[in-house]
Formats: structure tokens, C-alpha cells, sequence
């Protein structure tokens, strides 16, 4: 096939990580494509509790820094509001919850902890079941599905350019670098390349000869019909994350997760499953006064998992024009500075706000080979096939 277009950069994935780099990139003028096998946020990054409050990373400040911007800097709506609660339903809760108001304030976030009558008038459709809380005056939620278009939007108004349902089929080598991205639309010439394929991107790093551990899952979301409008719309707890949107509606997801098998082509099924009965049971144990709400729909993404839970963001020492980021199932709130960083490590060759050492990928230069049996991460089938051969 010939080439459909020379590029300075190809970003491969459609979804929040993706977009963003490419909305970064094509900001400051880099001609850039972000390539999607399929339509842009069809994955988890459409399917997601919407959240931005991810004290535990790197990117935390840039994150909080970012967020409340978002709406101008895109020239889109994000839907974005600040702040969060916490809710914690036993004494156990309460101390594990209470890790994050550490970690946060050794940062130079404030947060208040709250008692039950406080966290109920926060919170109105929790119930006396309740003992306390915590109230973060930092992080908050934003809409996936308005900031993925928004990034979308935004990157095209400055140049970039978007190619759906165009399937990145492999890479052409010269001298050591990738000089061209196939697709099943034709070859992409380049100069950079961008790998952010969420569940993909170890299979796609692997035609370079990357090794990227990545363990791939369903997640899952329930929604309710709308509700009187609470004061704060942040409210996570009883094992939950998610957000009451500004119609009213409560948007909820929360493990456990079903391991998958990723298929060499396409991506997996995304059916929902009576895990989504178990998420509406602890949004009715988290807020009692909207258990009779009905659920009006539900959610499956697929997600990726690095055996230590946090994200890659790192330049291939295979290929040495090739960024690879995976965000691990963090994607969406932390996508602005992500964003940022990736356009950092594509020109700059280093981010420039924040050390990524502890995102690096040679921190799994010594993983076991069977990681996967060894935390449990197996799909049913992968565990029939294991007990078989057992047997």
C-alpha cells in the first residue's frame, strides 16, 4: 500500500492517554496522528468513574494543577468540578481511607476529616450507616465522554489529525528507529511514534521487541436513573468510585475485575455481568436513600494492569524514537499531565515537571516469566487450561 501521509508523530490509541498527547502535541505545533483501530473512547477511557484525584502519582501536582483549566484550555467542556468525599462504613475504612489525606497533605493538600453527621450533610443521600469521612479539598470528577471529544476537538482545531476505525497492523525499521506505521489503511511515514493502545500496547511494543507485562481485565460501571442534585458530586467509598453527574445520575464502578485473554485481533467482549448487581448492591450500602433507583444501564471497558499497578510512561530502549505509555487503569484523571509528560519524552526527550523514574519500564527488568500465575491474574480459561494439564 502507499503511504496515506507523513506525519512528525503517530500516537496509536484513541482513547484519554492518547488524545491527550496528541492535543499536547498538536498545540505546539507538532504534526501529529493519533491512530484508533476502532472509534476514539470505545474502551475504558469512555467507561470510567470519571475521577481526578490521584495523590499516589508523580503527577499528582500537575494533575490538580491542570484539571480546573481544562475547560479553557481545550476551548470544550470537560464538565470538571472540584473537590471530593470520601465515605467510610466501619472503623476499618476510616483508617485504610485515611491514607490518602496523609500522603495528600505531605504534598500541600488540605483535607478535613469528617465526622457522621458531617459526612451526612456532605452527602444526603448517605445513610446512618455511615461513621465518618473525609473531605478532600482537592481532585474532583469530570465527564469522560465530553473531555475524550473535547481532546479530540481541541487537537484537530490545531492541526492535528484523527483516523478511526484504521487498525495499526505493524512498523517499518530503518537504521535502528521506526521511519513508518502500518495500518490496514495504508503506511503512515513518521518521525516519532506514540504506543498508548491501553490493552494493545504490549502487543504492539512486542513487534519492536519491547516486553511490556501487561495483565488485561474487564471493568465495569452501573448508572441510575437522575436524582436530586447532592452539593458535592465526588463521592467514593465502600469499595466504590464514580460521581453523580450533573443530570442527576449516579455513574459507579468498582471491582472486582474479570481477567481476560487478549485476542490477537480486535478486542475483547465487553459484555456486562452480574458484577453489576454487586455494584448496584454497595452504591444501595453506600447511599441508602437512593437504593431505589433503577439502574437504566451499564458499562463494560477493558482495561490494562502492570503487575505493580502503576503506570509506564517511558522512551523504548529498543527503538530509539518510540514512547510507550500505559496508565494502568488510571487513565482518565491523570490524562491532562500525562498528556503533558509524553509530549515532554517525544521533544524534549525528558519531562520537564516531574520525575517518572518510578514509571520507567526497566523496573520489571527482573519479573518473573509466570507473574501472572503468581498474583492470580488468570483468565477462566487460562485457569481450566492450567487445571487440565494439572490433572
Amino acid at each position: 500500500m502507499e503511504d496515506i501521509r507523513k506525519a512528525a508523530v503517530v500516537v496509536i490509541g484513541g482513547g484519554v492517554t492518547g488524545l491527550s498527547a496528541g492535543w499536547w502535541l498538536a498545540r505546539d505545533g507538532v504534526d501529529v496522528v493519533v491512530v484508533e483501530k476502532g472509534t476514539l473512547g470505545a474502551e475504558a477511557s469512555g467507561r470510567n468513574g470519571g475521577g481526578c484525584s490521584h495523590h499516589h502519582s508523580p503527577l499528582f501536582r500537575e494533575e490538580q494543577r491542570l484539571w480546573p483549566l481544562m475547560d479553557d484550555l481545550l476551548g470544550y467542556p470537560t464538565e470538571f468540578r472540584p473537590n471530593r468525599v470520601r465515605l467510610a462504613r466501619s472503623d476499618e475504612q476510616m483508617v485504610l481511607y485515611g491514607r490518602a489525606l496523609d500522603n495528600a497533605a505531605a504534598q500541600g493538600f488540605r483535607s478535613e476529616v469528617l465526622d457522621a453527621r458531617q459526612a451526612q450533610e456532605l452527602v444526603p443521600l448517605a445513610g446512618d450507616g455511615i461513621v465518618g469521612g473525609y473531605y478532600y479539598a482537592f481532585g474532583g470528577h469530570a465527564n469522560p465522554h465530553r473531555t475524550l471529544q473535547g481532546y479530540a476537538w481541541a487537537m484537530q482545531d490545531h492541526g492535528g489529525m484523527l483516523l478511526q476505525n484504521c487498525a495499526v497492523t505493524g512498523f517499518r525499521r530503518a537504521g535502528g528507529r521506526v521511519v513508518a506505521v502500518e495500518t490496514d489503511r495504508g503506511a503512515i511515514a513518521c518521525d516519532r511514534v506514540v504506543i498508548a493502545a491501553g490493552p494493545h500496547t504490549g502487543r504492539l511494543a512486542a513487534l519492536l521487541g519491547a516486553d511490556i507485562p501487561l495483565a488485561v481485565a474487564r471493568a465495569e460501571m452501573i448508572v441510575t436513573e437522575a436524582l436530586p442534585l447532592m452539593p458535592l458530586g465526588g463521592v467514593d467509598g465502600n469499595g466504590l468510585y464514580g460521581r453523580q453527574t450533573l443530570r442527576g445520575n449516579l455513574a459507579y464502578g468498582g471491582g472486582p475485575h474479570e481477567w481476560l485473554d487478549l485476542p490477537v485481533e480486535g478486542a475483547p467482549a465487553k459484555p456486562s455481568t452480574p458484577l453489576a448487581g454487586n455494584i448496584a448492591r454497595r452504591v444501595a450500602e453506600l447511599l441508602p436513600k437512593a437504593a431505589h433507583a433503577r439502574v437504566i444501564r451499564s458499562w463494560a471497558g477493558v482495561i490494562e494492569n502492570t503487575p505493580d499497578g502503576r503506570p509506564i510512561i517511558d522512551r523504548l530502549p529498543e527503538v530509539d524514537n518510540v514512547v510507550v505509555a500505559t496508565l494502568s487503569s488510571v487513565g482518565f484523571g491523570l490524562s491532562p499531565a500525562s498528556g503533558r509528560a509524553i509530549r515532554d519524552l517525544v521533544v524534549e526527550r525528558a519531562c520537564s515537571f516531574a520525575d517518572l523514574s518510578t514509571f520507567r519500564l526497566d523496573r520489571f527488568a527482573t519479573l518473573e516469566p509466570d507473574w501472572r500465575e503468581r498474583l492470580g491474574w488468570l483468565s477462566a480459561e487460562a485457569f481450566a487450561q492450567r487445571a487440565g494439564a494439572a490433572s
